[in-house]
């Protein structure tokens, strides 16, 4: 009982399908996240960008803040809902794991 109550998952038969499809759905998430993250940095600085470009050319930014909050709100949206939908595939159990102290985002997503 001790170590159902300090553990953060608790599967509740033995069967070894339920500890694949545990760790597939794991590696799932955690590759959505990472997919998100990538996903939402990109577009905020693309805003950004075509904020203060447009600030220093034309004096003015041409998106106001309303817009971007809007466009914020319908990207975050929609790229959840996309993220949220994908069923995990068999290619995520033949990859090594990642480790604790990995990073979500790598330099490799950064580029």
């Amino acid at each position: 009982d001790v170590a159902r109550d300090a553990s953060d998952i608790v599967l509740l038969d033995d069967s070894f399908t339920s500890i694949v499809k545990a760790i597939s759905w794991g590696r799932n998430v955690y590759d959505s996240i990472s997919k998100f993250l990538v996903f939402q940095l990109t577009v905020n600085v693309v805003a950004v960008l075509v904020a203060f470009v447009g600030a220093c050319v034309i004096e003015e930014s041409p998106l106001r803040a309303v817009q971007l909050l809007w466009v914020n709100l319908i990207m975050d949206s929609f790229a959840a809902l996309a993220l949220a939908t994908e069923k995990p595939t068999p290619e995520l159990l033949k990859r090594e794991p990642y480790g604790r102290e990995q990073a979500l985002l790598s330099r490799v997503m950064l580029r």
